[in-house]
């Protein structure tokens, strides 16, 4: 079974659009591969690198609201999954980013505020992480010597199309 998760990427700011996430000046490039190196170049956070090891070394990220804005383009979520992200975990998402994310086979998880305040405090870990089960709903964070669980939601059909490996995969199972 696929895993979800690894070294989880803190985005501190709600309404991070997709131009942010990928500049639309690259939506020319041909294949996914050619999107990698630009991943949320053009996103400006205080102290924030998008060239930094710890932007390209991420498996989850967690962030505020409205992540993924902006326009209706895949290429938001193929630019996460060519560089190994395959979780989001957001407040709220863009309808269009989120259903995008469950076709390509990853995880869009919505947590409450309080709970993503609760990730939040492992920001500041060097070695904070996020495991996520999606089967069971469940996903761990751990950092700086701390451990907590969490349960989320997802829909029946959604978690469909992220076990099978997104929209392709579960039609060719199912048709």
């Amino acid at each position: 079974m696929k895993k979800f998760g690894g070294p989880a990427l803190f985005l501190d700011r709600s309404d991070i659009n997709t131009d942010e996430i990928i500049p639309a000046k690259y939506l020319t490039e041909i294949t996914k591969e050619d999107l990698k190196p630009y991943l949320l170049e053009d996103l400006k956070l205080p102290g924030f690198d998008p060239k930094s090891e710890k932007t390209y070394g991420a498996g989850a990220v967690v962030t505020r609201a409205n992540f993924g804005c902006g326009s209706s383009r895949e290429h938001a979520p193929w630019v996460f999954e060519v560089n190994g992200i395959n979780v989001v975990i957001a407040q709220s998402f863009a309808r269009i980013f989120r259903q995008n994310m469950f076709n390509c086979g990853m995880a869009a998880i919505e947590l409450s505020p309080e709970k993503i305040d609760q990730l939040f405090t492992y920001a500041g870990a060097a070695d904070a992480a996020i495991e996520v089960d999606v089967a069971n709903t469940t996903l761990t964070i751990k950092g700086g010597g701390r451990e907590e669980s969490m349960q989320f939601e997802i829909s029946p059909f959604d978690k469909a199309l992220v076990l099978a490996g997104g929209w392709v995969d579960y039609a060719d199972s199912k048709y």
